[in-house]
Parts: structure tokens; C-alpha cells; sequence
């Protein structure tokens, strides 16, 4: 029966399926008066509650009325009920049986007939069908104007669907045994609602690709979907029993939306032609499209009013697309307009499937008269389930072991390998197709050149400030030297040389690093030339080019070749069948086993167990024998395809193209080791020359501090002795002689360079400073190479220096650079406030040390050898 539109006015009108009605049933004496007989009173006074709660399920389910949700949950506990009841108490008319109770039921959609039966199986479909219907009303029931509601509706009709799926599957036929028997409770049935509860949850999915804006090809294929789940529902109800038993605005219903959305295919598919400019198969789906709309509006009768609307809309737009393309068509495209019998069928994707109820529907979890099992019973059950587990492990232990042969022979014969290496689809293995990529990725061997190139500019950056440094403390020397020459005696401020000492020499160690570094570049470079041809291989895109193929022998006396390698492959597809026979008959083996209850036949049965188990044991022979020939065929193929393949392997000379497959191989793994030898080298490389260049950079500023605080001096003592030179100097107790300068006994601070200090920016950067380094180098508190801090021999010192730079010591550390300890070798600072390193001593070699080089050559690669980076060539 046809419910109210969804609660949205733009939303399609959908379906949705009436509850069934039924009687009053008296289940609580019958049941308990069995118990008391069979078991004991005590047994019945123990499951009064039991009793209770179903008969009290039983009564709220013949009085309609709660909120769906609240019904969907009782119809789900009452049918797991059920499955309980059966399994302990025989409903049945036998006389030995409970035969005083009768399940009537009401027909949903013919309510005038009506079904009763005394058993069980009219009562679970009964319940099964209600479900569905009220899963079905809740999809009706959210408001699809949302694309939560959308979403909402969808999982109820996917959830009704699975609901009448279960039905058809495991109560249909059953409750259709009996001499009083409905129609909407036939397997015919239940699957044409399973049919239409999908469509109308497709629709759903349909409208909101919609909302969403979608492109015109996803809703074809969605489009589509929904109205072929609609004509599948059309077919069903025009053949019996269906075709007598439902309403024709139902059918009518069913009908226009099947060919609704048949032309809403075709007019989203004719947007996506159009874009194409596919124009002749647009005018065919558009006029295949309005045809199917046509016809369906004259052979409906009674269909709602909103549909129609709805068809005569998507005809408008169908008609005003269809002209456009015609003009265009001839005036533009002049192309032959094919007849639609002859297109395709559209096409189409489903995005719904039924829902599993097994989960939702399990009653094995359930507590409900589990007490209730006789001992023999119970017995008889374990003995029985021990005896199919028995059935089971046995034959999953063939299975697997029938799958694991067929995988060793093949690996033994090189198969399939050889034969796709033959048809040049032949792959590295996985480890080393991962190592290549990952070389490919990182730029690969022809990167190696860029990377050098980054080198050489870092060295270059590095050697230009070393250079502006030197010549800030030369030029300061030189102008020094001259007013000393010019003025004699009366200059008596410390030479620049006594002064500089501590700069000069850690400018003399940094040029002795980048000596060493300049070597290990060298060495570098030299190895990128010698190994380029080795490590060329991976720039090969595909790598698998870069592989032996299995060619063909060069003269054949018979020319069957083919024949051979024919026969082969079909023999592989063969095996490759056989396999996943045996993954399916696993499966169902697994499933036989999870449906396998005889509870109820045990419970019911009058004669012996024994013939009871070899009937049901008796259902686990077919597959065990399918089984067997599955593995009994495997044995006899791969016979076979060794004889095959011994015939192949001579014919193409397979031993020699193993041995040069091997030997690409380690070729490959070569080239891999050696450009992650020489990427690490350069890495290093890198790492070093920035951490160096922070170095250089500092000390550049502070030998500029120093050489701005040496000439406020100058002018000072300038001004100083030129008032001496004529004769101006004031007698007011203060010394009239040279110029005071700190020392180690007489510390002095001078007003004048304080005031000058102030006006001067000490930070002053000097014109011949270079731009920003080619890499930004990190923030001096948080030095790259904390190793650096051990000190290095001079420039030119007569011990052999080690091999230029590891990462694991240093030419300098920056923050002792920045913040070096106060030195009391030259007294009070030069100006007040100056903290220039070049008053310090501190990092002053030790006799007898050893410095440690700023990187060292390592060994070759992998990295576990502890060598260092640099490897001699």
C-alpha cells in the first residue's frame, strides 16, 4: 500500500509497506503446562520470567500504535524469541507436540485473506515482513530535504531491503508449506520488495548526488541504477503470483519511475555527450529518453500527480536539449544520427545493497529459556558439533595445503614469471622496486649534478667571507702601520697584530677546513664521473626496461613456439581457477557450518540420534567431494605444466636468462648502494658548509666590531696628538702624555668612544659583507653540529691533517662563538661594553692535542660502518 510523500514538498513520492495484521494468541499456558509435563514444576516456576516477557512481546505486537522505532526494536526481539522458542518447544499439530496453538495472519495487501498454521514458521515470517514494513515507513519518515535526511532515508530502505532479503531466504518458503498460506509472505514476494526498497534507497543516493552537484556521467550511472531496480520490481509484479495481487496504482508507480529515470539517464548522459560534442548519440538518448517517457504516461493509470509532474518537467527539458542539438547538428556537425537500438545500454552503478540481518537477527547470544535443553539432548549436540568440526578442520587442512603445493611447484618452475617476462610485463621484486623508487623520487642519479652544484656555490660563499674578513683585519693593520710610522713614539696604542691574534688564528683553521672539504668535494665529484654509468640504470623509466627480456630463439626448425607458450598459459589459468574454486568451497564450508542447528530436531526428534547425525552429516558429503576432485585435478595440471614448462625452458633458453636476470639484478642493488654512498656524502657536505658559513658569518661581525672600535680610537689619539704636536695640552692634572690604552695592570675606560659608540652603530655592517648564503643558516642559539666545538690546528700547521668533514666534530661550536669566556690577557675591553672574542685566548690549541677535523671519510655504504662520510675513490 502506497504511504504519504515524504515529509519534503520537493522530494519524490516513495512507497512504503503496511504491517501485517494478526489475532490474539495464547502462548503463555500451552508453553508452561509443556514445561511442567516434560521437565518439572520447579523447571516452570524458573522460567515464569521468561514466560512473561513473551508473552508480553506477543501482546504489544497485536496492538499497533508505538513509534517506529520503538516497534522496529520489538519486532527484533521478538523474533529472536521466536528462534528460541522453536529450538525448545515442538509447535506442531502431532499429538505429542504443543498442538493447541494456531498463528493467524492477515494478507498486508489483500487484508480480506488471512493464513493460519500451527507451527512457528508462519508466526517468524509474519514478523520478518513487519520489519521490513516498518524499516520501510522509516524511510518515508525523514525529511529528504537534508542531506542528513537523504542519508537517514537511504539506510532504511537499505535496511527494509535486507529485512524482505532475509524473509525470501530463511522463513519465505517454510511459511509457505502449510495448506493456509498469504501471498506477501512468498519468496516472490519478499524479493520484489527487496527490488523496490533498493530503488527507492538508490533514489535517495540519487538526489543527494544532486544536491551535491555532481558531474553529469556520476548521476547517469546512479540515475540509471535506480530504474533498473525499478523495472526489475515492474517485471516481478506482472508474473504470478504478483501479477493478480497488488493494486494498479502500485504498478503504475513502479512503472513511471522506472521510465522516469530511464529518461533522467538519458538527459544527464546527453549534458555529458554534449560536453563531448558527441552530438548524433545525444539526439539518439534524448529521443530515447522522451520516447520511454511518452509511453509510460499513456499506459499509466491512477499514478500520482506529483510524478507526472515531475515527467512532464524532465519532457520539457529533455525537448528544449533535443532542439539545440538538432541545430547544431546541422549547422555545425552534419553527423548521421544513429538509431537508439543500436546505442549501448547507459551506463550504471549501484550504491546500495541489502543489508545482512544475520547480526541484527542472531539469537545465539540470547538468554531466553537457555536452561531449558534436555541432557540428551545437549549430549547429542556436543557430539554432533564435535563431529562437523572434525569435518572441518580436516578438509580446510586440504585445502590450504592444496594451495600451498601449487604455490612451491609454480616457484620452482620460475612460473609465472617467466611467461610474463616474456610478454615484457616482467616486474622487479618488491624490495628492490621500492628501493628505486625511492631513488627516482629523491631526483636519482642525474639530481647528483645539482647537488654538487650546491656544494660548489656553498664552498664559494664560504671562501668569499673567509677572504672579506681577512682583508677587514689586513686594511685595519695597514692604516695601524701608517699613523705608527707617522707619528712615532707618540702612537702608542697596541699594534693590531698583538690585538688579533686569537681571530687570525681561527681564520687560519677555518681556511685549513675548507682546504680539507675543497679535497673531499674533489673526491666526490670524481666518484659521481666514475659511477655515473653504474647508477645510470635507475634514471630508467620504466626500471623494468632496464631488465633482459626472454626472447625468442633466433631460428626455430618446427615454428611452435606459440603453440608451447599457449598451451602453458592455458594450463596456468586453469590452475588459477582450481584455486579459487578452493577459496570458495572454503567459504562454504564455513557457512554450512554457521547454518548448521539441528537444537530444534534434536528436541523434536522421536528415534534414534544416531540416524538423525548420519542424515545431517550426510549434507557435508557433496563438498567433500567436490574437494577431493578439486585437488585430484590440481595434481594431475601441475603434472602437466612441469612437462610444459621443461618444453618452454628449452625452446627459450630460460637457465641463461635467469642468470642475466640475477645479474641485472645485483647491477641494480650496486647502483642503489652507490648513489646512497655519494647522496650521503653530499648530504653531509651540505650540512657542514651551512653550519660553516654560520661561523664565518660571525666572526666577520665581530672582526667588523673590532676594526669600527679601532677607528674611534685612531681619531681620538689623532686629535690627541695633533693638540700635543701645537702645543695645546692643558696642565690640569690629568696625564698629558700618549694616549692611556687598557693593559693588563691598568684597566681604562674612555669617555670620548663611549659617546662616539653611541652615535656609531657597533652592529655597522661593513661594504664588503656578501648577500644572504644560498641556504639560510639556522639561528646561531641553536647550532647544526654541536661537534664543532674542538679546536683545529692553523692553516698550514706541519701535523697531517685528518680527512676533511664528519659530522661528529667541528671547526668551531657557535655558541662559544657568540658568547666566549672574558679573557684577562689584554685587561679591560677596548670600548666599554665590547666582548670581542679576539681578547680571548680561550680556544687557544693545547700543546700536544689533536684537533678533530671538521668530516672524515667514511666507509663505503650501509651506514652500520662507522668510518665516516667521505670515502676515497
Amino acid at each position: 500500500m502506497a504511504a504519504p510523500p515524504s515529509s519534503s514538498a520537493t522530494a519524490s513520492i516513495m512507497l512504503a509497506i503496511y504491517e501485517k495484521k494478526t489475532v490474539t494468541v495464547e502462548l503463555y499456558r500451552p508453553l508452561r503446562q509443556y514445561i511442567a509435563f516434560t521437565y518439572s514444576e520447579r523447571e516452570a516456576q524458573n522460567l515464569e520470567d521468561d514466560l512473561q516477557a513473551l508473552k508480553q512481546m506477543r501482546s504489544d505486537l497485536e496492538r499497533p500504535g508505538d513509534s517506529l522505532p520503538t516497534r522496529r526494536d520489538l519486532l527484533q526481539s521478538y523474533f529472536k524469541a521466536l528462534c528460541l522458542v522453536e529450538s525448545r518447544f515442538p509447535i506442531s499439530p502431532d499429538r505429542d507436540h504443543i498442538n493447541s496453538i494456531t498463528f493467524t495472519w492477515y494478507d498486508a495487501f489483500k487484508q480480506k485473506q488471512k493464513a493460519s498454521q500451527q507451527n512457528i514458521h508462519l508466526e517468524k515470517a509474519a514478523v520478518l515482513f513487519n520489519l521490513g514494513a516498518v524499516y520501510s515507513q522509516l524511510g518515508l519518515f525523514y525529511d529528504r530535504s537534508s542531506v542528513d535526511g537523504m542519508r537517514q532515508a537511504a539506510q532504511a530502505f537499505i535496511a527494509a531491503a535486507g529485512a524482505f532479503a532475509f524473509l525470501r531466504d530463511n522463513a519465505a518458503m517454510k511459511a509457505s508449506i502449510g495448506s493456509s498460506t498469504t501471498v506477501d509472505v512468498s519468496v516472490e514476494c519478499a524479493g520484489m520488495l527487496e527490488r523496490l526498497m533498493l530503488a527507492q534507497a538508490q533514489e535517495c543516493v540519487f538526489e543527494n548526488t544532486i544536491a551535491k552537484g555532481s558531474t553529469p556521467m556520476v548521476c547517469t550511472k546512479i540515475a540509471r541504477q535506480v530504474g533498473l531496480y525499478y523495472e526489475e520490481t515492474f517485471a516481478a509484479l506482472n508474473v504470478a503470483p504478483l501479477n493478480q495481487h497488488f493494486d494498479k496504482t502500485w504498478i503504475s508507480h513502479i512503472q513511471l519511475k522506472a521510465a522516469l529515470f530511464y529518461g533522467e539517464a538519458c538527459y544527464r548522459y546527453g549534458l555529458e555527450l554534449h560536453q563531448k560534442e558527441e552530438i548524433a548519440e545525444e539526439i539518439a538518448r534524448l529521443k530515447s529518453g522522451i520516447s520511454a517517457l511518452s509511453e509510460a504516461k499513456k499506459s499509466s493509470k491512477g499514478a500520482a500527480a506529483q510524478i507526472l509532474d515531475t515527467i512532464t518537467k524532465l519532457e520539457t527539458n529533455l525537448n528544449r536539449n533535443l532542439e539545440r542539438a538538432v541545430k547544431e547538428n546541422d549547422r555545425v556537425y552534419l553527423m548521421r544520427v544513429p538509431s537508439p537500438s543500436t546505442l549501448p545500454p547507459l551506463p550504471a552503478f549501484s550504491m546500495v545493497k541489502s543489508m545482512p540481518m544475520n547480526e541484527v537477527l542472531d539469537a545465539s547470544k540470547e538468554r531466553m529459556f537457555s536452561s531449558l535443553v534436555p541432557d540428551s539432548s545437549a549430549k547429542a549436540l556436543s557430539r554432533y558439533t564435535e563431529m562437523v568440526d572434525d569435518i572441518i578442520r580436516t578438509q580446510a587442512e586440504k585445502l590450504q595445503q592444496g594451495s600451498e603445493l601449487a604455490r612451491v611447484r609454480l616457484k620452482e618452475m620460475d612460473l609465472p614469471d617467466s611467461i610474463l617476462a616474456l610478454e615484457g610485463n616482467f616486474t622487479l621484486p618488491t624490495d628492490l622496486k621500492e628501493d628505486v623508487e625511492a631513488v627516482q623520487i629523491c631526483g636519482g642519479p642525474a639530481g647528483l649534478e645539482a647537488e654538487l652544484q650546491q656544494l660548489m656555490d656553498l664552498r664559494r660563499v664560504n671562501q668569499e667571507l673567509l677572504v672579506q674578513t681577512d682583508e677587514l683585519l689586513q686594511k685595519e693593520a695597514r692604516e695601524d702601520g701608517q699613523f705608527r710610522s707617522q707619528f712615532g713614539t707618540r702612537w702608542t696604542r697596541p699594534q693590531s697584530s698583538t690585538l688579533t691574534k686569537n681571530l687570525q688564528d681561527r681564520l687560519n683553521r677555518f681556511a685549513a677546513n675548507l682546504k680539507q672539504a675543497s679535497e673531499s668535494d674533489a673526491r666526490i665529484e670524481r666518484s659521481v664521473r666514475e659511477h655515473m654509468a653504474l647508477m645510470s640504470i635507475l634514471d630508467r623509466r620504466p626500471i623494468e626496461s632496464a631488465l633482459p627480456t626472454l626472447a625468442r630463439p633466433i631460428m626455430s626448425l618446427d615454428a611452435n613456439e606459440d603453440a608451447i607458450v599457449g598451451a602453458l598459459k592455458q594450463s596456468l589459468r586453469q590452475l588459477e581457477t582450481l584455486g579459487a574454486q578452493r577459496a570458495g568451497l572454503e567459504d562454504m564450508l564455513k557457512e554450512m557450518k554457521r547454518k548448521d542447528d539441528i537444537l530444534p530436531k534434536l528436541m523434536t526428534s522421536t528415534g534414534s540420534y544416531e540416524d538423525l547425525f548420519r542424515k545431517e552429516i550426510a549434507k557435508y558429503d557433496n563438498i567433500c567431494e567436490d574437494i577431493a576432485q578439486n585437488l585430484e585435478a590440481q595434481e594431475q595440471l601441475l603434472l602437466q605444466i612441469q612437462a610444459q614448462n621443461d618444453e618452454f625452458a628449452a625452446i627459450f633458453n630460460l637457465e641463461d636468462y635467469k642468470a642475466s636476470r640475477e645479474k641485472s639484478y645485483k647491477q641494480i642493488a650496486a647502483a642503489i648502494a652507490k648513489f646512497r654512498e655519494i647522496k650521503e656524502n653530499i648530504n653531509e657536505g651540505l650540512k657542514f658548509y651551512v653550519t660553516l658559513q654560520d661561523a664565518i658569518t660571525n666572526i666577520k661581525q665581530q672582526c667588523s666590531d673590532f676594526v669600527m672600535t679601532r677607528n674611534i680610537q685612531c681619531r681620538e689619539m689623532i686629535e690627541d696628538v695633533q693638540r700635543q704636536m701645537a702645543g695645546l695640552s692643558f696642565q690640569d692634572g690629568k696625564n698629558t702624555g700618549a694616549y692611556n690604552y687598557p693593559s693588563v695592570s691598568q684597566p681604562h675606560q674612555t669617555q670620548r668612544a663611549t659617546s662616539q659608540q653611541q652615535t656609531e652603530p657597533v652592529n655597522m655592517t661593513h661594504p664588503s659583507r656578501p648577500q644572504a648564503p644560498y641556504y639560510q643558516p639556522p639561528p646561531p642559539e641553536q647550532p647544526t653540529m654541536p661537534g664543532y666545538a674542538h679546536s683545529l690546528p692553523p692553516y698550514g700547521s706541519t701535523q697531517q691533517p685528518p680527512p676533511p668533514y664528519h659530522v661528529a666534530g667541528g671547526p668551531y661550536h657557535p655558541q662559544q662563538a657568540q658568547q666566549p669566556p672574558p679573557s684577562h690577557e689584554y685587561g679591560q675591553p677596548a670600548y666599554p661594553g665590547w666582548r670581542g672574542p679576539y681578547y680571548n685566548n680561550a680556544h687557544a690549541q693545547q700543546p700536544g692535542s689533536l684537533p678533530r677535523p671538521p668530516y672524515t671519510i667514511p666507509a663505503p655504504y650501509p651506514p652500520h660502518h662507522q668510518s665516516g662520510y667521505y670515502k676515497q675513490q
